[in-house]
């Protein structure tokens, strides 16, 4: 594991409501979701790999995500596990709010 990954303990409600509340990052959590992994690139088309980067640090560093070298990508998953056990309930409802104001991140290219 990359060594930035907060302990679940160390999980900060508000740097997991700033990460959240950008759309962007709140379109990777979206694709996250669906419990696998993912490599970087395969998350957001048409985003700059510079920008991405900024964006995976400002998750993995909230504990939003985890991120681990494979080869020469990383892969990303969602620390779901964490989250629900830290603050129950609020990535469901932060998903299902995204899901109701339509945030599919298509309006992020």
């Amino acid at each position: 594991m990359i060594p930035q990954h907060p302990e679940r303990d160390q999980i900060r409600i508000d740097n997991v409501m700033s990460a959240l509340g950008n759309p962007m990052r709140l379109a990777v959590v979206r694709v996250l979701a669906d419990g696998r992994e993912h490599t970087c690139g395969s998350i957001l088309d048409g985003v700059s790999k510079s920008t991405m980067t900024h964006h995976w640090r400002v998750l993995r560093d909230a504990g939003v995500i985890w991120q681990r070298p494979s080869g020469r990508e990383n892969l990303l998953s969602l620390r779901r596990e964490d989250l629900d056990i830290r603050y129950p309930g609020l990535l469901d409802s932060v998903l299902t709010g995204a899901m109701v104001d339509g945030g599919s991140g298509a309006a992020l290219a």
